[in-house]
């Protein structure tokens, strides 16, 4: 099937990557982009320091609730019908987050991006593997990973850059014309897909957002009100519960949203978890480093930003590559040298760190971080979607995307955690002694998911192999088929 293979993408494939690329950009972009940008949102509309977080978690619990939904709403009525929906809704709650009079009002604006960007976002995904062929998914999805990559990493970067040289409006702005030219494009451009025989299922839509709301809020809440607190033991203990009875729902129901015999194809679960770790790893000690380069380095945001270039800039460099050398010696071995190279960037960190280091001590670290990132991001969504059939891949990518979320809300909460713990913003050495022992953490989580990473398939089209029979056999069988793992 590879000498049949076209050398170079299809027009409609560079199509389907450009669209799928820009919105995934702007969807993850927006993750980080508020967090360089609250003093001034501060300055300028008020509101206490739990008002702030809001306004970075209001995007994330949405974002992370709904994101199994925005698929299966894909799935039934059309995958670029909703992508566009979700645009639409995403580009105009960024315009009314920029005309925000007050802080309640920007809140509230944040979660509704957070709404439109959880029905488009895992459906860039699902419509870019639909448009490029199998043989070239690697190289498209290496490109893809690239531009997502940068938007986590460079969030803080953009967002520093625009409120100290413009405006912090023009954080939400950057997003309307971007917006506005994709939503014809997407329209002109994209292939109508649905997935074969999708239903919604209403049970597990419920089960699965209140569980995941109540997991998120308390989450996102754990620092503000402590980890004891009642509504952070209620939400953990409820959410957990949903989340047990969505398992359950989806072991018995053919038709469930999520299907769990997915999760035995070893593949699938190991991406997923490995994922859910990398995330945790990864948004917790962004989130410590940025602000130890402005709060002890000195640095402003912007020249924080650039500073980190060797970390957020590695992806546009190292990811396309990383998406090509899947395609020819299979994922495991480039998802796991990626997560491996993460997990040691970070604990180079955390042996490196101190009040006073100097920035040429911290470039190698930036360097191996940067070259895990991008090492990661292909190979992990091409190995993703090889592991389930065509008509899965829309639940597939919502299930991912949704464990990242709240991979990422964990680790921002329980990095944070560790660093108030053991240190706090008194001093500069009191700010190191909270970051350190907070990224042996978060590296450890990263090690444990390139360990995991080693349950994937040796060769991506290995594992396209058993999609493809498992899809072929799947209408003679549908309620008993069960996709087995490769090894």
């Amino acid at each position: 099937m590879n000498e049949q293979a076209p050398p170079v993408l299809s027009r409609s494939a560079i199509w389907a990557l450009v669209i799928t690329g820009a919105a995934s950009f702007m969807a993850a972009l927006d993750n980080l982009v508020v967090t360089t940008a609250l003093p001034a949102i501060r300055a300028d509309l008020g509101g206490k320091l739990e008002d702030l977080e809001w306004t970075v978690n209001a995007y994330t619990l949405t974002f992370a609730v709904l994101l199994m939904f925005g698929s299966a709403l894909g799935d039934r009525f059309g995958r670029r019908r909703l992508f566009i929906g979700g645009l639409s809704v995403f580009t105009l709650a960024s315009a009314a987050a920029a005309l925000s009079p007050g802080i309640d009002q920007l809140i509230a604006a944040r979660a509704v991006q957070g709404v439109g960007a959880a029905v488009m976002m895992p459906l860039t995904l699902t419509l870019l593997t639909a448009a490029v062929p199998a043989a070239r998914r690697g190289m498209a999805l290496g490109i893809y990973g690239a531009v997502t990559g940068l938007a986590v990493a460079s969030g803080p970067l953009i967002g520093g850059s625009l409120t100290e040289h413009v405006s912090w409006q023009w954080i939400f702005w950057i997003n309307v014309p971007i917006g506005i030219a994709l939503i014809p494009l997407a329209r002109l451009r994209l292939a109508e897909s649905t997935a074969p025989g999708a239903r919604l299922d209403v049970p597990g839509t419920l089960l699965i957002s209140g569980g995941l709301f109540g997991i998120v809020y308390a989450l996102v809440n754990a620092n503000a009100k402590g980890w004891t607190s009642t509504p952070v033991l209620t939400g953990l203990v409820l959410g957990a519960a949903l989340v047990g009875g969505f398992i359950r729902h989806g072991s018995g129901n053919p038709h469930a949203m999520l299907p769990m015999r997915l999760f035995r194809n070893r593949g699938f679960l190991g991406i997923n978890l490995a994922g859910l770790l990398m995330f945790l790893g990864m948004f917790g000690s962004i989130f410590l480093l940025s602000q130890f380069l402005q709060g002890v380095a000195g640095y402003s945001p912007t020249e924080a930003g650039l500073r980190m270039l060797p970390w957020t800039g590695m992806p546009m460099i190292v990811a396309p590559i990383a998406g090509i050398l899947s395609d020819r010696i299979g994922s495991r071995p480039v998802v796991t040298a990626g997560l491996a190279f993460q997990a040691l960037g970070l604990g180079w960190f955390a042996a490196i760190l101190s009040a006073d280091v100097s920035y040429a001590a911290q470039l190698p670290a930036l360097i191996l971080s940067g070259i895990g990132m991008a090492l990661y991001f292909a190979p992990a969504s091409n190995a993703l979607m090889s592991t389930v059939t065509p008509a899965d891949q829309g639940k597939a990518s919502g299930t991912n995307n949704a464990l990242r979320e709240v991979g990422g809300a964990l680790g921002v909460a329980v990095l944070a955690s560790v660093f108030s713990a053991q240190g706090g913003y008194e001093t500069p050495q009191a700010f190191t002694d909270g970051t350190v022992p907070a990224l042996w953490i978060g590296a450890g989580a990263v090690a444990l998911a390139a360990a995991l990473a080693m349950l994937l398939p040796r060769k991506a089209k290995a594992a396209s192999a058993v999609a493809v029979a498992a899809s072929a056999s799947a209408g003679a069988d549908a309620g008993a088929q069960k996709v087995p793992a490769a090894s």
